[in-house]
């Protein structure tokens, strides 16, 4: 069966986003678990966990963590990871965000961190994860988002050219209706900005590519330059994306 451009492109890159900064780092993972108040007995799982780091931080704090991905490579990081952190409780498994291989009405908690913009449809994600958590159980979701209009298609054509695996960052006001009409009354939302190497962003793309990408991030509108906001300093280039973060109860 041929490899979908998600696997092919995180299937080679596996390695990387162990250690990538706003994966491995970022300001949301550690608000996902401040907010969301894990229990001891909760099982939950995490929806294209990558390279797992959504599943670290939570399994100190739960019972039982699933982290499923469509990515055999980043599985396999996953599963040498929780070896090597000796974290017990965490099982890896094969699994479309829109298709998960769980019963119903299993979880207390699902996450899926830096994920959905590259999910085949965020809507039957959503329907997935109201299926297999509990009632009155806890949905947690950080994603890339953007504005409405036209800035935000620039922004997902950039990030599309990149990694054509990009399908597409909602906004913040996508969210909040889809999360209502999928069954989900939303708790917490916030968002925050976060500060993104261009030369470690566009890293795996000649010369070439990588001045096109450098292009659009600085020869472009100031609706889009206001929001990117790139900047030049000692010779190191950084633009900036936005993250969504919803808490939300199953209806």
């Amino acid at each position: 069966m041929a490899k979908s451009l998600v696997q092919e492109q995180f299937g080679a890159t596996a390695a990387h986003y162990l250690t990538s900064k706003p994966h491995a780092k970022g300001k949301s993972l550690g608000r996902l678990v401040e907010l969301v108040k894990p229990q001891a007995a909760w099982r939950m799982v995490d929806v294209a966990t990558g390279a797992g780091h959504t599943a670290y931080a939570f399994a100190p704090h739960v019972a039982r963590v699933w982290a499923t991905d469509i990515t055999e490579e980043m599985l396999a990081v996953v599963r040498d990871e929780i070896g090597q952190r000796k974290l017990g409780n965490v099982r890896v498994a094969y699994a479309k965000a829109e298709s998960l291989p769980f019963e119903d009405q299993t979880f207390d908690l699902v996450t899926s961190r830096i994920a959905p913009h590259h999910f085949d449809s965020i809507a039957a994600f959503l329907d997935e994860a109201r299926r297999v958590l509990k009632p009155g159980a806890t949905l947690a979701i950080t994603d890339n988002v953007v504005p409405a209009g036209s800035v935000g298609d620039y922004v997902n054509a950039f990030e599309r050219l990149r990694d054509p695996s990009h399908r597409r960052a909602w906004t913040l006001e996508e969210w909040r209706t889809a999360l209502a009409g999928h069954g989900f009354a939303i708790l917490h939302e916030e968002s925050d900005s976060k500060s993104i190497e261009f030369a470690s962003w566009a890293s795996r793309h000649d010369a070439t590519m990588q001045a096109l990408l450098e292009a659009m991030l600085v020869e472009t509108t100031p609706a889009v330059q206001a929001f990117l906001q790139p900047k030049e300093s000692g010779g190191t280039l950084t633009f900036r994306l936005t993250e969504g973060l919803f808490v939300a109860k199953r209806k």
